[in-house]
């Protein structure tokens, strides 16, 4: 019986992952679990370790996450790479484990414009992809979210979504690598445990080869994505003329409106897409309104058109004293409480929030007029520094005191 080289898969994968992003230093995204450690040896192992640079977020989700994070900054500078920590403020929100999703690729966005990188690899595997692919299913995804994750998305890149959990074990295994366990892997508060725990042992009861069917899926629905973003791109700008939309079918009409959507940063689900579609084929006249949960739409006659919350700088009052309120603007800087005192663009820190471009076209600035600070901007809050009662307030009914 021949055996199975188990270093070769994954150094081809890297490799050819490396060879399509061209020349240039390589971040790696890696959390100290199995993926990512193999992921990270692998890329210092076939990018030399003067190409690489690992990158470890620090949720700060655990008591041990410094730790860990340290530790494997250690393992990654024993092997003669760079390494970098950077811990992260989670928001507390409904759905933590996509705060920190949305908290850990910021950083990694900063790190790597900070330390020159024209990639990040991050360490999905062939078992997240059908993780993801499930729980869209039972959330009702439409079909192009069925395309689960993608393989390149930016200047992020995915090796080794083509492998199996048992190719990953494997090359651990071979190489003796430390792994570290991550204790949100056993908090069954998140969907994707209960999935990873209960639901797909027993799904795969009935197909032992479940995992391949939802990979296979999800790259079948890549495919017919890639097909209808080609016929839906150009119908996919606000304002959209509905007439021009209203004759095509309803699978390129909802994604190019879908589209239109993600590019302004505005998030949306298939039960979105279907009032939308129903405003698009609705004869003209008069004027009908759909809304978003940041945003709404329009259908005025012939055109869909964006419009932003139902805010106007006239609704907040600021507070006494030499202040003024003014929309922000492009270039403007301010040192968020978070942040200690360190100073960032704002446009950074409506990115790194995730701040639709509708909403953010209209968010206002609370600038100290003595000194041109900005001492509180919407969405962000009031500067290092600041007092918490600083922030404007909405007026009192019968005017203000």
């Amino acid at each position: 019986m021949v055996r199975r080289d188990p270093i070769r898969p994954v150094h081809a994968a890297v490799r050819a992952a490396l060879a399509a992003a061209g020349p240039g230093l390589a971040g790696v995204a890696c959390s100290g679990g199995a993926d990512s450690m193999a992921l990270a040896d692998a890329a210092i192992e076939v990018a030399g370790a003067s190409g690489v640079v690992i990158l470890t977020i620090d949720h700060g989700l655990s008591e041990s996450s410094a730790q860990v994070a340290a530790e494997v900054c250690a393992w990654a500078r024993a092997r003669g790479a760079a390494a970098v920590v950077e811990r992260v403020t989670v928001a507390r929100r409904a759905s933590i484990e996509a705060a920190a999703r949305d908290a850990r690729y910021a950083a990694l966005e900063q790190l790597a414009d900070r330390l020159g990188a024209a990639v990040v690899l991050v360490g999905h595997t062939a078992r997240d992809q059908a993780e993801t692919v499930l729980l869209r299913l039972l959330r009702g995804t439409g079909p192009a979210g069925l395309a689960g994750i993608p393989p390149v998305r930016g200047r992020f890149v995915r090796p080794l979504l083509g492998l199996g959990r048992a190719a990953i074990e494997a090359y651990v295994a071979a190489r003796a690598l430390p792994t570290w366990h991550d204790p949100m892997n056993d908090d069954l508060r998140l969907a994707r445990v209960r999935v990873r725990r209960d639901l797909l042992p027993r799904l795969r009861a009935e197909n032992p080869r479940l995992d391949d069917a939802l990979v296979r899926l999800a790259r079948g629905a890549a495919e017919w994505r890639d097909v209808i973003d080609g016929l839906a791109a150009p119908h996919a700008r606000f304002p959209i003329a509905c007439a021009s939309l209203a004759g095509l079918p309803a699978a390129v009409r909802k994604r190019a409106v879908s589209l239109a959507l993600d590019d302004a940063g505005i998030d949306h689900d298939a039960t979105h897409l279907d009032a939308i579609d129903r405003a698009v084929v609705r004869p003209p006249g008069g004027t009908m309104r759909i809304d978003l949960p940041a945003a709404r739409l329009a259908r005025v006659y012939d055109r869909l058109e964006l419009e932003g919350p139902a805010a106007a700088p006239s609704d907040l009052v600021p507070p006494s004293g030499p202040y003024l309120l003014r929309a922000w603007r492009p270039g403007d800087r301010m040192r968020p409480a978070r942040l200690k005192g360190r100073s960032r663009k704002l446009s950074d820190l409506y990115i790194d929030a995730k701040l639709p471009r509708v909403v953010r076209a209209i968010a206002r600035v609370l600038v100290r007029t003595t000194t041109d600070a900005i001492v509180w901007a919407e969405h962000v809050g009031v500067a290092h520094g600041e007092p918490a009662d600083l922030a404007p307030a909405p007026p009192r009914s019968g005017g203000r005191e």
